[in-house]
Parts: structure tokens; sequence; C-alpha cells
């Protein structure tokens, strides 16, 4: 059994007192890489300590996350730039635009966004989309953009089978995570039409833990109960799932 985590925080302060263990966890569930996207300027420390504890099997990205995005937010952006300078990192992110919690930033979340997708194009590495409520917008800036080296994963997609299709278009990956369990969680009904070939699984640990463990803190391990629920509505075996989705997680970080 084969999965990669392509999406967890796992420096977040909810892992501090096991974070080992739940390593181990996914280790032992059929976990053999997972990468952790950056949100802001305090998280990087963490990240990156994780990242040098764990070679080859943690692995981070660097990026500001839209929630992150204040009217200071070129202060955090110097930031990111300069560790974009001083070492190389697989994809940048996670970034996008989240009109879910505030739109008092809108206009700087959509100029964070652009800037760095146009780093991620110069440095010829994916990028990571945090599109909470926000998928038609991002996709109306990303579409007039299209071009060979733009690339990435639109993370815990939550559009209609329409945009999952345009998404696709723009050679993006669809990323798939616990919300795929949910009862009235709206995936149940896209992933039969999605295309394998461009499914990506995640947990976006330590949040939106799938059912059975909905409510409490998700961990990579859980991982394999997404890949169990995407099987199903594939109707393929969960080996068969794990190894497509390992092969495209693979892909789209640009890892032989």
């Amino acid at each position: 059994m084969r999965l990669v985590e392509t999406h967890a925080h796992i420096y977040a302060e909810e892992f501090k007192s096991d974070l080992s263990q739940s390593l181990d966890r996914a280790k032992a569930h059929g976990v053999e890489r997972i990468y952790m996207p950056n949100i802001n300027s305090q998280s990087i420390e963490p990240m990156l300590e994780i990242e040098t504890n764990n070679p080859d099997f943690c692995i981070a990205t660097m990026g500001l996350h839209p929630c992150y995005v204040k009217d200071d937010f070129e202060k955090e952006l110097a930031l990111v730039e300069a560790w974009l300078n001083k070492r190389d990192f697989v994809a940048i992110g996670e970034i996008g635009i989240d009109l879910y919690w505030d739109k008092t930033f809108k206009e700087q979340q959509e100029e964070a966004f652009k800037i760095q997708v146009n780093w991620a194009i110069e440095r010829d590495v994916p990028f990571i989309i945090h599109a909470r409520e926000s998928t038609e917008e991002i996709l109306q800036i990303l579409e007039p953009m299209k071009q060979e080296k733009m690339k990435g994963v639109f993370h815990c997609f939550s559009g209609n089978l329409e945009q999952a299709k345009r998404v696709i278009d723009l050679g993006f990956y669809v990323g798939i995570g616990g919300v795929s369990t949910f009862k009235n969680g709206g995936l149940k009904e896209l992933i039969p039409d999605i295309d394998i070939q461009k499914i990506v699984l995640e947990t976006d640990s330590p949040y939106l833990a799938p059912v059975p463990h909905r409510g409490k803190r998700n961990e990579p391990a859980y991982i394999r109960v997404v890949a169990e629920q995407v099987a199903l509505l594939k109707g393929i075996s969960l080996a068969e799932l794990g190894d497509i989705t390992t092969v495209n997680a693979y892909k789209l970080f640009q890892r032989q």
C-alpha cells in the first residue's frame, strides 16, 4: 500500500506532544511522504526543523497563506522571497484567496497570490492553492495566465464539476481530503467524474478529519480513510488507488 500525503500542517501546535508517534502511525498506514505547506513567518522555523529531522519523508514548501495577508503583507512576502532565494523548495504554497473568514483584505490577497504565482512560474515549480469560497475568482485569475510552466494543485477542492474540469484543463491537480467522507460535503457526487490521473490525496491535518474521526484532530495516518473513500467512489481497489495517486503526487512535485 503506497500513499502520499500532499498537504499536512504537522508543525502546528496540535502535534507538539505526539509528532513522532503521528509520523509512525502514518508510515504504518502506508504513507511514504508528507508535504508540508507553509502558512506564514511563524511556521517556517518549526516546519524546517521537522524536515531536517525527517529527511526524504517530511518535505517543506514555502509561501504565504491568504488568511495571513493583511495590510503589511509585503513584509511577510519579503521573508518568503528571501527563503526562496536561499534554498530550493519543491513548491510554493500554500497561497490563494480565502473569502470564507474575512473579505477585508481581498485585494491584498489577490495581489499576494499573483506575486507568488509568478515566483512559481519563474522557478518552474508548482504551487499549492488555497481556494476557500474563491474557486471561481482564482480560476479567472489563472486562466488568462495559462502557460507551460504554470502547474500546481487546488488543495481541498470544493468547487463544482465544471470548475474541476477547468482546473484540469489548466494542467492542475485536484486535492481530495476528508471532506470526501462528509455526508453533505458535495464531493461524493463529483469524484466519480473527476479524472483519476489528476487526483492527489491530502488530509490538511490538523483540520478536516474524515469520518469517523470528524471533530477530532486530523493526522496524516487518516489519509488511508480518504483513500478508501475515493477508491470506493472510483470502483477500484485501494492498492490501485494508492499507486495511481502516489504517481500523481510525485508528478505534481516533480519527483522521480
